[in-house]
């Protein structure tokens, strides 16, 4: 997950995700790793995103910009089954 401290939509992102998991115990396999763009631009430039939060999982962007909690889940789903 790329986001950055101050971002809005990065902070509501995380709150969804830490909902999600405390209330989906299916979710608990999944590991994300956060990097901040601004403190750590040497990764986030190697990949291509405008807008944060963006979430990658093995190379392929899942979402970027804005974010709902029904698309975070739909997104975590998606990890689960591939």
């Amino acid at each position: 997950m790329f986001h950055f401290e101050t971002c809005p939509y990065c902070r509501k992102a995380e709150r969804f995700l830490e909902d999600l998991f405390s209330s989906h115990p299916e979710f608990s396999e999944i590991s994300i790793k956060k990097i901040d763009e601004r403190k750590n631009p040497e990764i986030a430039d190697r990949y291509d995103y405008y807008y944060v939060p963006t979430f990658y999982y093995e190379g392929r962007k899942l979402h970027e910009g804005d974010i709902s909690k029904a698309e975070v889940e739909e997104m975590l789903y998606s990890v689960l089954k591939s």
